[in-house]
């Protein structure tokens, strides 16, 4: 790459070369950065306002794996611009690639962005939600240069495979309601007996991006590391904040009758701030929480219910690996009869009742997903008896996705199978699906668009049909 030069001004930094300027300005998401000449590969870059070439700064590295870089600074640009960092994202990270093309991709920004900007080179870390913190900690496991990693929504991606010699500090950010919540608190129990710099981070909500709080919790999280490893100099000011602000939520929590979101907080609190400060008074505050009645009888239901979700997890997969392997329809009135039983703990008064409920029906359906993904793109020949059994499912596990009733009434249709592709019209019509136009252009249903019964459905539910009934 051609030799970077850069000129501050006010709220622009200017990257020139000897053909061309580039104008970056602070403060907004830049999107389209290109890697280098050579590549066709993009990312999107978010300076601070307060950026400056006299001094180093941290960097996120984030990633979502459909190629949406902006999309994906956009969730974390507020909380950057709070606690100074920068912020890139490739536009070319993609699950549809292998796992080799995307760490080259991953290892070529990473060197573009070190090769223009001032860097603090024991100060960069990586990011994502969902999938993509999966790939942003297998990022943290393959490059040394990586020193954390802030996960929303998913554990990491392969604890077999961290080094005890390079201890990356794992920042876990996930909802109470996430169908992730157990994964990512077994993951935090492995990471303590391994001895790795970890936090979990819990909020009452599913699985989404956290807010903005959360974020600038967890990059505050890696700002308190980088000064216990001399990444940076420690701020006490910094810290007596960070400390205040953790007990004052503590206090907030226990307020609001969260006794065991409080208790969490506490034993990280104590972690953190044990390195160099006296933590008595929190050590404490904890002792007390947990003796409480409240403290003691939610932790009770709470494991309870963790306890019967572990088990219907082990039945669901089981059910669903047998009923693919047989092309088993007679079960679906089974699986009918477990999102009726999930709808009614949904409904429950038991708090933890209800959260296994939203947790169990996310699981069930990231489940149908990973399997449609691998009948898919999984095998040679695409199995369609299997594909066509597992979107059935998906209109169970969740009526209001159109796409799946499509998906039946096309491969049915392709093995003249219409009884059942007009029993899931009716039920796709019944939803509220309106699309007449996406209808009657469905793939392999030409012979079942001009059947009266068909067109008779279609009438019934949405006023006019393409094709008039003829009345024998």
């Amino acid at each position: 790459m051609k030799k970077i030069t850069f000129l501050l001004l006010f709220c622009v930094v200017y990257v020139t070369n000897a053909q061309q300027q580039l104008r970056i300005k602070k403060g907004v998401i830049v999107d389209s950065l290109a890697i280098n000449d050579s590549i066709s590969e993009s990312f999107a870059l978010y300076l601070p306002k307060s950026f400056t070439t006299e001094k180093k700064w941290p960097i996120i590295y984030v990633f979502d794996m459909q190629g949406r870089g902006k999309d994906a600074l956009s969730m974390l640009v507020e909380s950057a611009e709070s606690q100074g960092y920068v912020l890139a994202a490739s536009n070319d990270i993609r699950d549809s690639l292998s796992l080799s093309e995307n760490v080259l991709k991953s290892g070529r920004l990473f060197s573009t962005i070190s090769s223009i900007f001032p860097i603090n080179e024991r100060r960069k870390y990586t990011a994502g939600f969902g999938s993509g913190a999966r790939f942003a900690s297998i990022n943290a496991i393959l490059y040394k240069e990586i020193k954390g990693v802030i996960s929303c929504g998913a554990s990491i991606a392969n604890i077999e495979l961290l080094d005890v010699k390079k201890p990356m500090h794992f920042v876990g950010i996930v909802g109470r309601e996430d169908y992730n919540y157990p994964e990512m608190v077994r993951g935090k129990k492995i990471l303590n007996l391994k001895k790795f710099p970890n936090q979990l981070i819990v909020f009452d909500g599913g699985h989404k991006w956290p807010n903005k709080y959360h974020i600038e919790k967890a990059m505050k999280y890696l700002t308190f590391s980088a000064m216990i490893n001399k990444a940076m100099e420690k701020d006490s000011v910094f810290v007596n904040k960070f400390y205040e602000e953790e007990l004052n939520e503590v206090d907030i929590l226990n307020k609001q009758a969260k006794p065991l979101l409080a208790g969490h907080l506490l034993a990280e609190s104590i972690k953190v701030f044990s390195f160099d400060n006296s933590v008595d008074s929190l050590k404490n505050y904890r002792k007390y929480l947990r003796r409480s009645k409240l403290f003691r009888t939610y932790n009770a239901s709470q494991n309870k219910f963790l306890l019967k979700e572990s088990f219907l997890i082990d039945e669901y997969n089981y059910y669903l690996e047998e009923d693919l392997q047989t092309y088993n329809y007679n079960n679906l009135g089974w699986w009918n009869y477990q999102m009726e039983e999930l709808n009614k703990f949904e409904k429950s008064t038991e708090f933890f009742q209800k959260q296994m409920a939203v947790r169990l029906k996310g699981y069930l359906g990231a489940l149908l997903e990973d399997n449609i993904e691998s009948v898919k793109y999984g095998r040679e020949i695409v199995d369609e008896e299997a594909l066509r059994l597992l979107n059935m499912l998906k209109t169970i596990i969740n009526p209001k996705v159109f796409s799946s009733y499509l998906e039946v009434i096309s491969l049915s249709s392709k093995v003249e199978d219409f009884g059942t592709a007009l029993f899931y019209l009716e039920e796709l019509l019944k939803q509220g699906y309106t699309n007449k136009t996406e209808l009657y252009s469905v793939k392999n249903t030409a012979l079942l668009r001009i059947s009266p019964e068909f067109n008779e459905l279609v009438t019934k539910y949405l006023s006019q049909a393409r094709y008039d009934v003829i009345q024998q």
